[in-house]
């Protein structure tokens, strides 16, 4: 990350405060609570690695909300939840694409020697480190069933 994601999120609180944008407001705040609170239980700054762990890990909480809000028909949340979702998703870095995600699968099972569906937990500690945020845990995942399901 070429800036400090504590001075980006500063910034960008700053400039929704003057834009009086109450929602990315709220999202900032939440990502800069959620930091904060894993730095404590750390007793130290995150890593980069660190970082992207907690946006990936709020990011799936919002995508699990809007699920659910969606399935209860609280579409006022469902929208406000959308909200915050993209703004945090801006602190993940470019999504892999389907090419690269196909290579460190391919990469993961040759290291870990995988040779059947048994072995998704051993492929799976090894590629998600690749990832950091860059792709869905859960699609990954499938992808990776999918893959060794074909060699076994």
């Amino acid at each position: 990350m070429s800036e400090n994601y504590k001075e980006k999120i500063e910034r960008e609180s700053i400039a929704a405060a003057k834009a009086k944008d109450k929602v990315r407001l709220s999202a900032l705040r939440m990502l800069k609570t959620a930091v904060h609170n894993k730095e404590i239980d750390l007793r130290r700054n995150l890593t980069e690695a660190e970082f992207l762990q907690v946006v990936s890990s709020m990011v799936k909480q919002r995508r699990e909300s809007i699920e659910q809000f969606e399935s209860g028909g609280r579409m006022d949340l469902v929208e406000k939840e959308k909200a915050e979702l993209s703004v945090i998703e801006e602190f993940l870095p470019p999504p892999l694409t389907e090419e690269e995600l196909t290579a460190l699968i391919e990469k993961a099972i040759s290291e870990t020697g995988a040779m059947g569906i048994k072995d998704v937990g051993r492929v799976m500690k090894v590629l998600m480190p690749l990832i950091g945020g860059k792709a869905d845990g859960k699609v990954v995942n499938e992808k990776v069933r999918q893959r060794l399901a074909d060699l076994g």
